[in-house]
C-alpha cells in the first residue's frame, strides 16, 4: 500500500529545516567591512613588499583600474599597468583604508583612504570596490585614485 504523500514529505522538510537551522550564520556586515579592511591592507602590503605576485592575486578578472582618461580593462592590462610601480627597492607610493562600507548584500564594497608619497606626503586618495567571489575571497573589481589639492595635501 502506497504512502500518503505527506508522511513522505513533511519528514524531509523538516530535515531539511534543521540543517538549515545548523548552518553556520551569514557574517554580520561589520564583520564583512573588517575583512574588506584587512583585504585592502594586504593588498597594500603587497606594494611595500615588492610582491608583483601577490598584487595579482587581489584582481577581479574583471578588474577596471582607472587612470587619467583611461580606463585598463581586466587582470592582465590591470597587471601590464602596474608592474612599473614594483621594479625598483623602494615603494613609489602606499595606502591603507580609512573608511569601508559593504552593501546589505554583503557581497560588494567600498573601500577608500589616502595615498603617500615615500616621504609621507599626502598625494592622493584612492576608491576602491570589492566583490566577494568564490571561494569566499574578495577581489578588487573597480580602483580609481585622485590627486588631492594642494590644500588639501597640507592637512
Amino acid at each position: 500500500m502506497a504512502k500518503p504523500i505527506a508522511t513522505v514529505v513533511i519528514p524531509v522538510a523538516a530535515a531539511a529545516m534543521l540543517g538549515c537551522a545548523s548552518a553556520p550564520p551569514q557574517a554580520s556586515l561589520q564583520e564583512r567591512e573588517r575583512q574588506v579592511a584587512d583585504t585592502e591592507r594586504a593588498f597594500a602590503k603587497t606594494m611595500a613588499d615588492r610582491d608583483f605576485a601577490a598584487f595579482t592575486t587581489f584582481l577581479s578578472p574583471e578588474a577596471v583600474f582607472l587612470s587619467g582618461s583611461g580606463a585598463r580593462r581586466g587582470n592582465q592590462a590591470v597587471s601590464d599597468a602596474w608592474q612599473r610601480f614594483y621594479q625598483g627597492p623602494e615603494a613609489p607610493f602606499s595606502w591603507a583604508p580609512d573608511r569601508v562600507e559593504v552593501l546589505d548584500s554583503g557581497n560588494l564594497a567600498l573601500s577608500t583612504g589616502p595615498v603617500h608619497d615615500r616621504s609621507g606626503k599626502l598625494i592622493a586618495r584612492f576608491s576602491s570596490i570589492w566583490r566577494l567571489e568564490a571561494p569566499n575571497t574578495w577581489r578588487i573589481v573597480f580602483d580609481q585614485g585622485c590627486e588631492v589639492c594642494v590644500d588639501c595635501a597640507k592637512n
